[in-house]
């Protein structure tokens, strides 16, 4: 049992470095490269079973001293990579510009080059323990996918107390441990010799910093900038700012000042990974300003409102809406942070004082109970948390028209600054949404009002009359804001106060013309009618299986995003890094597969054999991250933080498959086991597919130790049948040929590689329901290509 704990700590420092180098990436860059991160930890995986098969006889003459070279060479190429990632000058807004792009190309090369070797190590020391221990593939197993498991849980906690730059070299030690474990004495002494001048060329090279284009760089920079506040978890680095760039972050009339109504007032400015989430009161919160703001435009259509607030701002929502006539607010703010500054501040950011009027409700935004006559989303909610994102569902808003009293209405706010067209997804959904609520004719029962920087889409129970109609033209008009769309509002011949012309991606050029252009209000009837434009940006509802908004380029019109991507903006940028990220592992993946062809005679099996081997490793890689990425899409919805939800569901499928692995090693009778373990996990998947929406709504409003315990319990049979095939499939495989199992995990980590950008393609294009009937498929092919019993 000793001689498998290095592979325990191997395997943990792995996948504990992964995570941390996401962790990098999000803080120092944008969280949609850290998709490089996966891909370059599986191809070194996958390119490490290759040259097992190549070198296998070679590698097991050498075995003896190998086991305790690799962690040591892994310790010093973890800490090379570390101080050559952070000294990188990459900068993503430089890819969308022609003249700059190639530099930056080669950038992306280097965190390759960087990153590699390390994976590559780590994939040879675990198939190396396979190769070693042919005989309990099983265990060794088990104890590779328990030792991943430990070190998610190992650096998920070390969140709490270090600085996303300083978990990698955290890690590192973990790696001699393996080492002084594997060896004798000297080769003690060479792993702390080793580690010693790994950390201090860590501390003395690397440079990790946060790159200039983050929203918090500039704040951070100017004169007598102070962070006051600051806070580590796994949901990122939250910094409180202090300077005088900061104010509050609404949208106010050009007309404030002729209408005596004063600016916003100056706040903190609270940021999460670099990206700014809110605006904090630096005394109780003020809200003179609201009648100037586009938030304001439902209050001027109702009289005395029961307010439902998504989205607290520190107190800054609850004062606006009672400033705007609101008799009661009740606020629900579901990021943690954020509701704890309402509830007892932030640093120096006091809590707003107890209002009889104002209710912090605990309950879930998607099951909140009571009657409204509007429910307000807050202008700055969906970019607070990025699970607020189920809010602007079709479902969602049609659940909130079931709560509305008689005359009630949501209001919906969008960014309209990078692309008017989301603006109109928001007018797709919306329309879905009354669609699902029973209404007939929905063009009738919205509205839509913008400023030249935000838009608010207004859904009403009942029809938009005449006289509501007026009142908010005049209320835009006071205001110098559009009325973009209202029931019976001429689409052309209107004066317009703010130019938006539209942006496609067909043309080189923006349309302009002498008179200004709204380019919401050209489709609006069309998208309210079910008929929307067809070109290359996605305009069809959000829905709960596809809660995303972004990305709005199809597919097919990837050419013509590429041609036009200095137009785009950060968050269609993911589709794109999604899309070469699956290429490259494409690529990979062919490599890989047609290696027997090329090395028959260290393979020895049968084309039968390879050709199963071909299907049923593959089918492995893709299906277990086709489910675990939709299993963690729905947790990250129960725990209502996509961190935690990655964390456990990670977790508790690796610990619990390790499991299945190891019990798999001493079933008798392999074929059987396999059709159950897959009956099992098919089964599984099926009420899945069926029924995890409906619970996981159910159980929102649980405490979160018992959501969390939930989440565990329901995960564990699903696991323990997943931990089955790989190992089953590596022992019956290797009887046909021992060359076959180092190609067995090059294989299943080369479609690992393929998994996790195609999964990320398809569930945003089709829907979370696709990857879990996907994963299915791979598993039913799994059980159809394994070897038949030899008589």
């Amino acid at each position: 049992m000793q001689s498998l704990i290095p592979l325990f700590l191997i395997a943990g420092a792995a996948v504990g470095v992964e995570i941390a180098l996401t962790r990098f990436f999000a803080v120092a860059s944008w969280s949609e490269y850290g998709y490089w991160v996966i891909s370059i930890a599986m191809t070194g995986f996958a390119v490490s079973g290759v040259v097992m098969v190549l070198g296998r006889e070679a590698f097991l003459r050498h075995a003896r001293w190998l086991l305790p070279a690799l962690p040591i060479a892994m310790l010093a190429v973890g800490g090379a990579g570390w101080i050559g990632a952070t000294l990188n000058g990459f900068n993503p807004l430089e890819l969308q510009n022609p003249a700059t792009a190639e530099a930056q190309l080669v950038n992306i090369a280097l965190y390759y080059a960087a990153l590699f070797p390390f994976f590559f190590l780590a994939g040879l020391a675990v198939s190396l323990n396979f190769v070693v221990h042919a005989g309990e593939v099983g265990r060794v197993y088990g104890y590779d996918l328990l030792g991943a498991g430990t070190g998610a849980v190992l650096a998920l906690a070390l969140m709490f107390v270090l600085h996303p730059f300083a978990l990698v070299p955290a890690l590192l030690p973990l790696l001699a441990v393996a080492a002084m474990i594997s060896g004798g004495t000297p080769w003690r002494i060479g792993a702390l010799v080793v580690l010693a001048a790994t950390e201090a060329a860590v501390f003395g090279l690397a440079a990790p910093r946060v790159n200039e284009f983050k929203a918090i760089y500039a704040p951070m920079n100017v004169p007598e900038s102070r962070v006051v506040a600051e806070v580590l978890s796994p949901r990122g680095v939250y910094m409180l700012l202090d300077n005088f760039t900061e104010r509050l972050d609404t949208d106010v009339s050009n007309n404030a000042g002729a209408l005596g109504i004063p600016a916003p007032p100056r706040s903190f400015g609270l940021y999460r990974d670099g990206s700014r989430i809110a605006a904090l009161p630096m005394e109780q919160p003020e809200a003179a300003h609201a009648r100037a703001s586009l938030d304001g435009a439902p209050y001027a259509l109702l009289d005395a409102p029961r307010v439902l607030a998504l989205g607290g701002a520190g107190g800054f929502r609850a004062a606006e809406a009672l400033a705007l006539g609101a008799s009661h607010v009740t606020v629900i703010e579901p990021e943690p942070v954020l509701r704890d500054a309402l509830l007892h501040g932030f640093g120096p950011s006091p809590a707003p004082a107890a209002d009889p009027r104002v209710t912090i409700s605990a309950a879930h935004p998607l099951t909140a109970a009571g009657r409204f006559d509007l429910v307000d989303i807050a202008g700055d909610f969906l970019g607070a948390d990025d699970q607020n994102r189920n809010v602007y569902t079709a479902d969602a808003l049609a659940g909130w028209l079931g709560r509305l009293n008689p005359g009630g209405m949501i209001s919906v706010p969008i960014g309209i600054r990078e692309l008017p067209v989301y603006a109109v997804r928001v007018l797709a959904t919306a329309r879905e949404a009354l669609r699902l609520a029973g209404i007939a004719e929905p063009a009738r029962h919205v509205v839509v009002i913008r400023s030249a920087w935000n838009l608010r889409v207004l859904i009403a129970r009942e029809p938009f009359d005449e006289a509501r109609v007026g009142r908010l033209a005049t209320f835009a008009d006071e205001r110098s804001f559009d009325l973009s769309y209202a029931p019976g509002l001429p689409a052309e011949g209107r004066d317009i106060w703010n130019d938006l012309p539209p942006v496609s991606l067909e043309s080189s050029m923006v349309e302009q013309g002498g008179e200004a252009q709204d380019a919401v209000a050209r489709e609006a009837e069309q998208v309210l009618a079910g008929t929307p434009p067809q070109d290359a940006f996605d305009r069809s509802p959000v829905t709960a299986d596809r809660p995303w908004l972004s990305p709005l380029v199809r597919l097919p019109a990837l050419g013509a995003a590429l041609a036009r991507i200095e137009i785009l903006p950060q968050q269609e940028i993911g589709l794109l890094v999604n899309v070469a990220v699956l290429a490259q592992a494409i690529v990979l993946a062919l490599v890989v597969s047609l290696l027997p062809l090329l090395a028959r005679g260290t393979l020895r099996v049968s084309l039968p054999v390879l050709g199963r081997a071909l299907v049923y490793f593959p089918a492995l890689g893709l299906g277990f991250l086709l489910i675990e990425i939709a299993l963690i899409e729905h947790a990250a919805l129960l725990l209502g933080d996509r961190t935690s939800g990655f964390a456990l569901v990670l977790t508790s499928m690796l610990i619990f498959s390790g499991i299945g692995a190891m019990w798999a090693g001493r079933v008798a009778a392999p074929g059987r086991a396999l059709r159950l373990a897959v009956l099992v996990a098919v089964g599984c998947s099926a009420l899945a597919l069926l029924g995890v929406r409906p619970a996981v709504l159910a159980a929102l409003d649980l405490p979160w130790a018992a959501r969390a315990a939930a989440l565990v319990v329901a995960l564990a049979p699903i696991s323990l049948a997943l931990g089955f095939p790989f190992p089953l499939g590596l022992d019956r495989f290797q009887r046909e040929g021992a060359g076959l199992l180092p190609w067995a995990w090059a294989l299943n980590g080369a479609f690992s590689v393929v998994a996790t950008p195609f999964a990320n393609l398809l569930g945003h294009g089709a829907g979370l329901s696709w990857l879990l009937a996907a994963g299915m498929v791979c598993y039913v092919g799994a059980v159809i290509a394994w070897p038949r019993e030899r008589p």
